[in-house]
């Protein structure tokens, strides 16, 4: 597992965080995250596919890039609500991981070992859709 760094194309063209391809998974507590992350690679992911999400590293990097809701200006979709929902979580000390998911298989995969952590929040981004994951 590697430590989240905002990379291009990780973002819409007005800034904010949409990480096609991957699904974002958040977990009350350090330990929960890490046990995921190590969880998923006996699962098959690669370390390359698991990044760790600092709950200082989600406020820096990904919800810094969300529009305020204050600006006025309308959201088209979901993903400014969605990473300030992360953000909201990060402030109460939640990690979180970034895990490539190219299909409904891996994203199963990610949940069910999610749901053995009691993960707190969940979404996968794909093209044009931010699926909630249960």
């Amino acid at each position: 597992m590697k430590e989240f760094s905002m990379r291009p194309g990780m973002q819409t063209l007005a800034g904010t965080f949409y990480p096609t391809g991957h699904a974002v998974v958040m977990f009350p507590q350090e330990q929960q995250a890490r046990q995921a992350a190590e969880d998923l690679m006996a699962e098959g992911f690669s370390d390359d596919d698991v990044e760790l999400l600092r709950p200082d590293v989600m406020l820096r990097e990904v919800l810094a890039s969300t529009p305020d809701e204050a600006d006025g200006l309308p959201s088209v979709g979901t993903e400014a609500a969605t990473a300030r929902t992360f953000g909201d979580l990060a402030r109460q000390g939640h990690y979180g991981l970034l895990v490539a998911v190219n299909d409904a298989k891996a994203a199963e995969r990610l949940m069910t070992v999610a749901r053995r952590l009691h993960f707190s929040a969940a979404q996968r981004y794909r093209h044009l859709v931010i699926e909630e994951l249960s």
